[in-house]
């Protein structure tokens, strides 16, 4: 009886509450709810230490977890490897890991690390190689010197390598079955020329030319101390972690000092490229050009244009050819930026065959609105703030920021880079997004390229213009060489 008393008043107290006048008071539009301001954001900086050999290690405490985790970075990628052995870099970074040590082979080292719920990983880059180790705070020692006699003393034993080589060759086999992945291989080339060190593949007979003294001597020429950007987080005393790095490495002598490449960029003429693929009803339009870097001025005005433009699910090309003209599954883009060197300004379109054309047009359309339609402060403002909004969640991690923090200091940026990336967005004004639309995204400078299936295409390609054709066949592999007391055929 008495539970139900209680019901019952808290059953009126509801119902009172209910009743009250406040109800009218509140707000009857979303758009007046005031959304507060966002907080500073001041990201825990990682110490930087840098060693008498030029060897720079960054320290970030972490102690909600108790694990250590490090990273080193190595200069020297796929970007410099000679063209008669792409793919090398690849295969060293798997087979550097996987080739054991001295005393190891990489199966032994893989049961040494798996009973510790550790890992020291290996892979190779664009620009730069990398080792890392992630283990218990309780297992560090062990885990360390593995990572440390992988780092030194790898010895790329020929049965990996073989694995490796095989696991590369079936790759290649497999590069033309999926438009997406054609339409990005082939679209790299347009914007940066074929024979650019970020646009080249792998081919059967650059990988087969691979050799135990090409892995060997490229470890060699680039393990050097001043070209080492280490990075540790973790469950760690600061102070005790940075004695002992300086003690490890400390002595290792200084090597030469290091030189970015020269990289020359060709962009191929504006017009149609085709690949003919016929056993889809799809089409994957790439639209590319040379984009630019991140130390332009334009960087934030850019990020803001890219947005609003080609960004997410509220942007222009998202509203106007998805939602709103049903052409396309997949659509966006924007002015491509890179650290280094050019991005690609790219626009993507994932279609079916019988709307190919007509979605093509309707990019054309977009482009040629915005000097008709700028693009409106309203738009700007959600650009701006869910640039904004969803930026915390990127660096919401000491070893996020650690990880971001070793970038800026590979490319050579400031290092309060991070935190003037808000300020700088929050800065852009419409204006300024007008200025660069204008400035970069011109629909007769792009290369566009069409994979798909032209007898389902609505309209001939080449009822736009000039179409040249694409051929993207497999060179085959290598002849293997007879052997001895044999001919070859």
């Amino acid at each position: 009886m008495r539970r139900f008393s209680l019901a019952l008043v808290f059953f009126a107290s509801i119902l009172a509450t209910a009743a009250m006048p406040h109800a009218a008071a509140q707000a009857t539009d979303w758009q007046q709810i005031k959304i507060p301001q966002l907080p500073a954001f001041h990201p825990k900086e990682p110490k930087r230490i840098e060693l008498p050999n030029g060897m720079v290690i960054f320290l970030q405490e972490d102690h909600e977890l108790p694990l250590i985790d490090g990273v080193a970075r190595i200069r020297g990628g796929s970007r410099i490897e000679p063209a008669s052995k792409i793919g090398m870099v690849d295969i060293y970074g798997e087979v550097w890991r996987t080739g054991g040590i001295k005393t190891q082979t990489g199966d032994q080292l893989d049961d040494f690390l798996e009973i510790r719920a550790a890992k020291v990983e290996t892979s190779g880059g664009v620009d730069s190689t990398t080792i890392g180790w992630s283990c218990l705070k309780g297992d560090f020692e062990d885990v360390f010197k593995v990572f440390l006699d992988v780092l030194r003393e790898p010895q790329f034993h020929d049965d990996k390598l073989d694995i490796a080589q095989k696991g590369a060759f079936d790759a290649i086999s497999r590069r033309n079955d999926e438009i997406g992945g054609i339409a990005t291989r082939e679209s790299v080339k347009l914007a940066y020329g074929a024979n650019n060190p970020y646009a080249r593949v792998p081919e059967y007979a650059t990988i087969a030319a691979i050799t135990r003294p090409d892995l060997l001597n490229w470890h060699h020429e680039h393990l050097y101390p001043n070209n080492i950007i280490l990075g540790v987080a973790g469950d760690f005393d600061p102070a005790a972690m940075e004695a002992k790095l300086r003690q490890v490495f400390g002595s290792w002598p200084k090597g030469p000092a290091w030189h970015e490449p020269e990289i020359q960029f060709q962009t191929a003429k504006p017009g149609y490229y085709l690949v003919e693929k016929k056993d889809v009803n799809q089409s994957a339009i790439r639209m590319v050009h040379l984009g630019t870097t991140r130390k332009n001025p334009d960087y934030y005005a850019i990020e803001v244009f890219n947005e609003a433009f080609g960004g997410g699910f509220s942007s222009r090309l998202f509203s106007d050819i998805r939602s709103a003209k049903g052409l396309a599954y997949a659509v966006g883009g924007g002015i491509g930026t890179a650290f280094d060197h050019p991005g690609i300004l790219r626009m993507s379109v994932g279609t079916k065959s019988q709307s190919t054309v007509e979605s093509i047009q309707a990019i054309y359309q977009e482009i040629d609105d915005l000097t008709k339609r700028p693009i409106t402060e309203d738009e700007i403002k959600r650009a701006r703030d869910s640039i904004l909004n969803s930026f915390i969640f990127n660096f919401d991690t000491p070893e996020k920021i650690l990880r971001e923090r070793m970038a800026y200091e590979f490319y050579g940026y400031p290092p309060d880079f991070l935190e003037r990336y808000r300020a700088g967005i929050e800065k852009v004004s419409t204006a300024d997004v007008a200025r660069v639309a204008a400035k970069y995204l011109h629909k007769d400078q792009l290369a566009v390229l069409v994979v798909g299936n032209t007898s389902g295409f609505d309209k001939p390609l080449a009822s736009l213009g000039q179409v040249t054709p694409v051929d993207i066949t497999i060179p085959p592999p290598p002849r293997e060489k007879p052997a001895e007391g044999q001919t070859s055929k």
